[in-house]
């Protein structure tokens, strides 16, 4: 199979969230795995009897994929589990179309789901510490995007203030869409003054904790076509993906600027024929603020250290040059743990045009783009509209 292959030959066709925020008592991450799924699947059309392909991971079940097939009352003759953090998801996706195309699946299902806030607010993780890393104390993982965020503002100028603004573009989706966690107005001023957890990024520079799942239908392109003929959802066709990863533990970062997204964002554009220029709308695993920053510069929609310029002053807010993390992203929407299953979520949602007041206007082509670790695993994915094929 080439790289180019995969361009168009699979469709999502079902996305939904979970229940988020502060779940009910009681509820496990498997619980909202089963409510994302079953949402997921009622949006395509499509009966859990005809699920053949399972991919998920999990920071609470060692043997996630296992689990989560036991709950949901499924036997997929096609299991993933792979575990790369945060990005899984989106790698997911591309695992799953590669399935699909191969035949050794025809309906997968891409799920998550956590409740960290409900089980005391602190990281659930399986990592475990650097011995290289540990004698320096690091606060997991803040203290490693903290890093990247000081030697940013060191090597290229960029400031607090453009930091600031991230996390104030992300509130202002965020007031756009009623299922955002955080929808209160807030300023630079006050992501500046806010309570400093690693220097230089304070509460406000940080993702939130909260519950959440969400999940994902993929299938080949040409069920896709049938189920709209027959009413269902647009479908968003997989355009291009590529994966990357360079290091593990920050230590072994390369460079504290430039992350793997330079690699997985050329094979994404190169497998979709398409440019940054082309995208309409663009998700990204903001799990910190210096995250946009990076990614925005390594994905190619601006040079290496003019991230912090691209982004001041409402430039990837409502009304900016670039809307990017239109559902408020994790900085004020929902983080529950690992985010990169959201991005994908809403790329899929602006290019069906169903995202109400924060709709982007044409929204052809959308870019989810996902992150995990400290920096370490990067994923991207090109998703488009059937006029783009």
């Amino acid at each position: 199979m080439t790289s180019g292959s995969l361009r168009g030959r699979a469709a999502v066709v079902g996305v939904a969230e979970s229940d988020l925020g502060e779940v009910a008592e009681g509820l496990t991450p498997l619980d909202l795995c089963g409510q994302a799924a079953a949402r997921a699947l009622a949006d395509a059309g499509l009966r859990k009897s005809e699920v053949d392909g399972l991919f998920t991971a999990s920071s609470y079940y060692a043997l996630a994929a296992m689990d989560t097939a036991e709950y949901l009352g499924i036997r997929p003759r096609h299991i993933d589990g792979t575990n790369i953090g945060g990005s899984s998801f989106v790698s997911h996706l591309l695992h799953a179309a590669a399935a699909v195309e191969e035949g050794l699946c025809s309906v997968a299902l891409i799920v998550y789901g956590s409740t960290q806030r409900s089980d005391g607010g602190r990281l659930v993780s399986p990592s475990k510490p650097d011995p290289y890393e540990g004698p320096y104390r690091p606060r997991y993982p803040v203290s490693m995007y903290a890093l990247a965020a000081a030697r940013h503002i060191h090597q290229y100028g960029t400031t607090r203030e453009q930091l600031a603004d991230v996390a104030v573009a992300a509130r202002q989706w965020a007031r756009l869409n009623p299922a955002a966690f955080e929808r209160e107005p807030l300023t630079r001023e006050e992501v500046l003054g806010s309570r400093m957890i690693s220097d230089p990024l304070t509460v406000r520079d940080c993702c939130l904790v909260t519950d959440g799942g969400g999940a994902l239908v993929v299938v080949s392109a040409e069920r896709a076509r049938e189920l709209e003929r027959n009413g269902g959802p647009k479908p968003a066709y997989l355009l291009g993906a590529g994966e990357a990863t360079w290091h593990r533990n920050i230590s072994r970062m390369p460079d504290l600027t430039v992350t793997a997204a330079r690699d997985s964002g050329r094979r994404a554009f190169e497998m979709a024929g398409l440019r940054p220029s082309d995208v309409d709308v663009v998700e990204l695993y903001d799990a910190f603020t210096i995250n946009p920053v990076l990614f925005l510069e390594d994905l190619g929609f601006c040079a290496k250290g003019e991230g912090g310029s691209f982004v001041a002053d409402g430039a990837i807010a409502p009304g900016g040059r670039l809307p990017v993390n239109t559902n408020g992203g994790g900085l004020s929407y929902c983080h529950p743990g690992m985010y990169g299953v959201f991005t994908v979520i809403e790329a899929v949602r602006q290019l069906r045009g169903t995202c109400g007041e924060r709709q982007v206007a044409d929204a052809e082509v959308a870019l989810a783009h996902g992150n995990g670790g400290t920096l370490s695993s990067q994923v991207t994915a090109i998703l488009g509209t059937g006029e783009t094929l």
